[in-house]
Formats: structure tokens, C-alpha cells, sequence
């Protein structure tokens, strides 16, 4: 059954591209197109896949670095009622022979630095088609080739709001990764609530997070094409180039994880860089470290921290701008079309200041993991709560706080550590780059806290000098009880610290 209003990504575009035909839709790398050129293309691509045998609900994969044609791929699979599959590009060949087979993926786009590792493992996948983003290969299909030969798609395929549009891949930081099936409807809800808060509302947006992460296709891309905005695109982060293109087209809104803004503050061009025309950063991913959220405060630019999953499309909390100087640190309200609430012992609600469990209930919470009905049962429960298994807490103003993961806790000597507490605190040090708060196993308190750190270039650190640093902050029980120096910390594709490599590798020492 379809809704009466059109909601499905495809229309959406369409939509959009009668309205806004000749103004910019999307620059990468020095080439402009107009929303009436994005969409023609798209719609050439979707008749293109339909004659490669695309049917309605078949699974089209993308594998690649940011680039116009994985935006094209997208539209155009939801153009014709195909669910779309983006899938991390820093995987190994078994890992993406898992995904792509899990998945189902009838048609794999892949991209030039992919192609070969693709190639290789091309007897093993269940795809019918292999289509390359860029450059041609000998045997596989073209993307530029598919739009060239094919003409206009007659009409978008009509969709339901449950229907779904996207299997995206959570970052498996543990495990192996599940595919969360957001639909047409979990995505439109995404971008109203978003569209709600004002806070994306600039006329260009910098997309340089990467396009197969859910913070970066939905938190400011989807939505700004949505609106008309002019998206510049970078292939990769490079934190040189945002900051000469954030000034260069003027750019209102970026959205980036923790890591990125950290990196972009470090560049040597960061203070004389002119950030005049920058609306509002808009964080995700991770709690960020209330030093960096300052730092881009003393700038004028309203640096919003938000939570969110890819399970839930995914805004799930959104700091309103006018609150970013007085609750530094919060994650913010529920937008207004969903529903948070810190749960305890049997999923019942606590109140201002007790820490349990963040639940999200609304139409943005997914349909489901594929093929996982018993992770699905066990991730949303009857009342349709979606468990995140995040640790937080709200104030006496409603505002919330992530503390951490529940699995990244550090219980030392009976007592909670909550690790991004701690690295909040250990951040500040003069010395410090970036830093990790990890459990260690400890036979007299069970698990010691660790700081594992990467220090300033010429900088050095002494566990007994970061104790009497972090001292002035923190309880004692909270204090690192060993400090462990590394050149990085390691970090999948979405910028998330694999903190579960940091124990694996320290845990003997």
C-alpha cells in the first residue's frame, strides 16, 4: 500500500528537480551539476539497472569513496523500487564477500580503488551484475556507459513508507556487522525532525564524512538535497581541503564525528582560516570532548553535539542551537516527532540524573536487522523501544548526556567508570592529541583504567603528571591507573575509536 503523498526517495528527487532545475545540486571535484542534470541522470541510471534485470525489492550495492555516483545509485534504485546497499570501503575481501552475500546484492557498483579487491573475489559473490563507478574493466558493465544507452525511467516506482530503501551495514565494531533496514518513511522522519530543529537549513553543505555511514548520507546530505542545497562532496577527509573549501563555496553546515573536527582544529590553517559563513557543525558518532566543543564556540560557529544510530536514521537528540554555550556537553532534546527515554532495570523510565539505558521510540526507528529476527526482538522490544545499548542520563531541564557504551564500561574495584567522562578530562592536557579510556583486567580491582594516548608532536606525558592533571576533575576512582603512548588510535571508517583492538593489543602487557 502506498501513501498518498509521495515520501519515497526517488519522488523526492524528482520533486525537488522540477522545482530547483537549474541551480547547483552537487560540486565534486571541480564539476558542477544542476538538480535537472543529477536527476536526468538518475533517472537513466534507473531504467539502465531495470534493464540489467533490477526488479522491485532486488539489492544494488555500492562500494566506494565518496562520489557523485554513489548519490546517482541511490535515487536511482529507489526509483525503481530496489533497496540500496552502501558498504564500508576500508573491508577486506572476505568481509565484503560477507556482506554483499548477506545482503543479497543483485547489482555491485565499485569504484576504481576498489575494483581489483572486488575483482578478486568475484567467483565468491552472489551478484549478477558488477558495474564500475569510474574507469571501465574488461567483463563488468559501465555506470557512465548504463545512463549513456538507456533513456528516461517512464515514471518512479510508487512506494510504502515501510517499505525499505536502504540496508545499511552497522560499523561492527564487535562481531559481524548487521544490515538495519531503513524504509522510505524512517528516512523522510529523519529529515523532518531534522528540518525542524533549523539547524541545516545553510544553502550549502560540505559532505566529507563517509557516504556509506548513516551520519553521513542522512544527517545533512539527503536532507539539504531534500531542500535544494548546493552539496560540495569530497571524496575523502582531508581536513587541508575542507577547510579551503568550507571557505572557498561559503559552506553554512558540516557535519562530521569527533575525530574530524579534532583533526580540522590541529591543521596549521585552522586560525586563520575564515569561518565567518559557517552556520553550525553538527557532531555525531561519539561524545565529543568539551575542550573541542569550545574551541569551536570561541570561533562563532555553533557546534551542535548530537546522538544518533544507524538504527534510527539517526537522529535520535539534537542540542538546539541557542543551548550549545549553556549545556556544553549534552547531546540534546528529542526532535519532535521522537521519543528518548533513559530506562532501567525492566525498561521503566529514571529520573534526572539516574544513568541507564537510552530507548528510541518513533516512525525513524528501523524496520529491522536483515535476516535477524532474533536481533531484531531482541534490539526492539514489544512497546516498540529500540534499545541502544548507550549508558546516559538527563538533567532537571530534560536535556540528555551519553556517558558510553554499556560494553565499554569500566567497572575498577566496584565502581562505574564511564571512559568518555575520562577522556572529556584527559583531552584538555597541553599535551594530548587525541586519547582513549579503556578496562584493563587488574587483579586487585578487577579492571584498572587505562588511558592510551597520542600525544602532540615533542610532547611528553607521565602517568603520575596526567593523575594530578585529570585529580582537579575527576574522583580518584575515576583517576588512569596505567598510561599506554601510540603514534594513532585506530578507528574504523566512521571515526569511532575500535577500542576493542586497544584491550586485545594491551591487555598482556
Amino acid at each position: 500500500m502506498t501513501d498518498s503523498v509521495e515520501i519515497g526517495l526517488g519522488s523526492i528527487l524528482a520533486a525537488r528537480a522540477s522545482i530547483s532545475v537549474a541551480e547547483p545540486a552537487l560540486t565534486f571535484e571541480g564539476r558542477t551539476l544542476t538538480y535537472g542534470a543529477f536527476a536526468g541522470r538518475v533517472r537513466r541510471l534507473a531504467q539502465g539497472l531495470r534493464n540489467l534485470g533490477v526488479c522491485r525489492g532486488d539489492r544494488v550495492g555500492y562500494l566506494g569513496f565518496n562520489h557523485p555516483a554513489f548519490l546517482e545509485t541511490l535515487y536511482a534504485a529507489a526509483s525503481i523500487g530496489a533497496v540500496f546497499v552502501p558498504i564500508n570501503f576500508r573491508l577486506t575481501g572476505p568481509e565484503l564477500e560477507y556482506i554483499v552475500n548477506d545482503a543479497g546484492v543483485h547489482s555491485l557498483i565499485v569504484d576504481d580503488r576498489l575494483a581489483d579487491t572486488v575483482g578478486a573475489i568475484a567467483d565468491t559473490l552472489v551478484c549478477r551484475q558488477l558495474i564500475t563507478a569510474e574507469s571501465g574493466r574488461s567483463g563488468w558493465h559501465s555506470l557512465d556507459g548504463l545512463i549513456e544507452r538507456s533513456s528516461d525511467l517512464p515514471a518512479v516506482e510508487a512506494v510504502g513508507s515501510d517499505d525499505v530503501a536502504i540496508i545499511m551495514y552497522t560499523s561492527g565494531t564487535t562481531g559481524r556487522p548487521k544490515g538495519a533496514m531503513l524504509t522510505h518513511g524512517n528516512l523522510f522522519w529523519n529529515d523532518v525532525n531534522l528540518g525542524l530543529t533549523g539547524a541545516i537549513d545553510a544553502p550549502v553543505s560540505l559532505t566529507c564524512a563517509p557516504l556509506f555511514h548513516i551520519g553521513g548520507l542522512n544527517v545533512t546530505t539527503l536532507g539539504s538535497i531534500a531542500r535544494g542545497a548546493h552539496i560540495i562532496l569530497e571524496r575523502e577527509f582531508d581536513p587541508g581541503q575542507v577547510l579551503a573549501d568550507l571557505q572557498t563555496y561559503r559552506v553554512g553546515t558540516l557535519f562530521g564525528v569527533p575525530a574530524m573536527f579534532l583533526f580540522i582544529s590541529q591543521h596549521p590553517d585552522f586560525q586563520n582560516a575564515d569561518l565567518s559563513h559557517l552556520k553550525t557543525l553538527v557532531a555525531g558518532g561519539a561524545p565529543v570532548p568539551e575542550p573541542q566543543i569550545r574551541l569551536f564556540l570561541e570561533r562563532g560557529v555553533n557546534f551542535l553535539q548530537g546522538y544518533g544510530l544507524t538504527e534510527t536514521a539517526p537522529m535520535a537528540l539534537l542540542l538546539p542551537a541557542g543551548s550549545a554555550r549553556d549545556k556544553v556537553g549534552s547531546a540534546g532534546l528529542p526532535p519532535m516527532y521522537t521519543q528518548v527515554k533513559v530506562a532501567g532495570e525492566g525498561g521503566a523510565p529514571l529520573g534526572p540524573g539516574e544513568r541507564g539505558e537510552i530507548c528510541i521510540r518513533g516512525p525513524n526507528v528501523m524496520r529491522g536487522y536483515w535476516n535477524r529476527p532474533e536481533a531484531t526482538a531482541e534490539a526492539i522490544d514489544t512497546e516498540g523501544w529500540f534499545h541502544s545499548g548507550d549508558i546516559g542520563y538527563r538533567d532537571e531541564d530534560g536535556f540528555f548526556y551519553i556517558c558510553d557504551r554499556v560494553k565499554d564500561m569500566v567497572i575498577s574495584g566496584g565502581e562505574n567508570v564511564y571512559p568518555a567522562e575520562v577522556e572529556s578530562v584527559i583531552y584538555a592536557h597541553p599535551a594530548v592529541a587525541e586519547v582513549a579510556v579503556i578496562g584493563l583486567p587488574d587483579e586487585k580491582w578487577g579492571e584498572a583504567v587505562a588511558a592510551v594516548v597520542a600525544l602532540k608532536p615533542g610532547q611528553t606525558l607521565e602517568l603520575e603528571a596526567l593523575r594530578e592533571f585529570a585529580g582537579a576533575s575527576l574522583a580518584r576512582y575515576k583517576l588512569p591507573r596505567q598510561l599506554h603512548t601510540v603514534d594513532e588510535l585506530p578507528r574504523n571508517p566512521a571515526g569511532k575509536v575500535l577500542k576493542y583492538r586497544l584491550r586485545e593489543a594491551l591487555a598482556g602487557d
